[in-house]
């Protein structure tokens, strides 16, 4: 009697000292909060309380590129260029979190009149376990290294490169993972009910690394980048027949989006025939300033604006697009 006793303490002690996991999420749980929950690994990005506070400080730093710290006091532009919208946006982009579709996240995107932008959606992104993926160290060099596994050197790469501003400073990046963390996928945006139960049902019998699998199986936790090439004739473009329609719907959601009256570009693209007899001329050749290049390789800073445009990788804007892009261009143009 006193051994059984003494045993059940024993594991009660024991059992009082592990670490316990979650046996189920809800729908309206956080994405990363489930899965550090579940048992899985906590990032160094990892928020254990989201405070409203930060996440509006943090939204401003996003969406505006500065905002004021909680004493009031003023903080200054991350970059006098861009913010960090030019190129990214904050709400689901993809019909399918788990796919990356460019011609899927078009049609996503008329429907629910989004940018189509080159760069990846931060919905989501604390999630995610690596940034700058695949080609993007072709552009960077060792600078990807330090931010392919840390969310924090991803997000100064992009201020300082990208956005070709400064360095964060540690409360406004507090701040930025706090409302990074509020934009989280909620578990109902990536799993149906039936789904849930399923999950539950490997959490709720210690089989938490099952549904830790299960769970990270329904969205990406890297988003594919590679480089297209060029086709080998400007005149003959690549082998697809455009669709000027779809063509439309890329020059609104994404030309426009930068090239747009006092955006971000100093060149400023209209429904007009003056816009598109240029970017029709733009077409015949390869260098720097042309179609082609423009999208698939992107252009480097002028004299007295350093402003640049970001190129589409395959993911964000496929062969196909850039061919109902010109197809457009060809049919307003005189």
């Amino acid at each position: 009697m006193k051994y059984f006793f003494f045993s059940c303490l024993i594991g009660l002690i024991i059992l009082g000292s592990s670490p316990s996991k979650l046996d189920s999420v809800q729908a309206q749980d956080g994405l990363l909060e489930s899965l550090v929950s579940l048992g899985y690994r906590q990032p160094d990005h990892f928020v254990k309380e989201v405070d409203s506070a930060q996440v509006q400080m943090g939204y401003e730093l996003i969406t505006k590129g500065k905002t004021r710290q909680l004493n009031g006091k003023k903080g200054k532009f991350i970059s006098k260029y861009f913010s960090c919208l030019s190129c990214h946006n904050t709400v689901q982009e993809d019909p399918d979190p788990s796919v990356s579709d460019p011609e899927a996240r078009l049609s996503y995107a008329i429907e629910n009149n989004l940018p189509f932008l080159q760069a990846t959606t931060f919905k989501g992104i604390v999630s995610r376990e690596s940034w700058y993926n695949d080609d993007y160290e072709k552009k960077y060099g060792d600078l990807v290294k330090p931010a392919r596994h840390d969310l924090r050197e991803a997000i100064q790469l992009c201020a300082t490169q990208c956005a070709q501003g400064r360095l964060l400073e540690d409360w406004e990046m507090k701040a930025i993972l706090h409302y990074f963390h509020s934009i989280d996928y909620k578990i109902s945006e990536v799993l149906n009910e039936d789904e849930i139960q399923q999950m539950n049902f490997f959490a709720s019998r210690g089989r938490q690394d099952e549904g830790i699998s299960f769970l990270k199986s329904k969205y990406l936790s890297a988003s594919p980048a590679h480089f297209g090439e060029l086709p080998e004739s400007a005149k003959e473009g690549y082998p697809y027949t455009g669709d000027p329609q779809r063509g439309a719907a890329i020059f609104e959601l994404s030309c426009q989006h930068c090239h747009r009256p006092e955006g971000e570009s100093a060149q400023a693209f209209f429904f007009s025939e003056l816009t598109f007899n240029m970017l029709e001329n733009s077409i015949s050749g390869f260098d720097l300033f042309s179609f082609y290049p423009m999208i698939r390789k992107g252009t480097y800073a002028g004299p007295g604006h350093r402003p640049y445009m970001p190129h589409y990788p395959l993911e964000r804007m496929s062969d196909q697009q850039v061919e109902d892009l010109r197809a457009f261009i060809e049919q307003k143009a005189d």
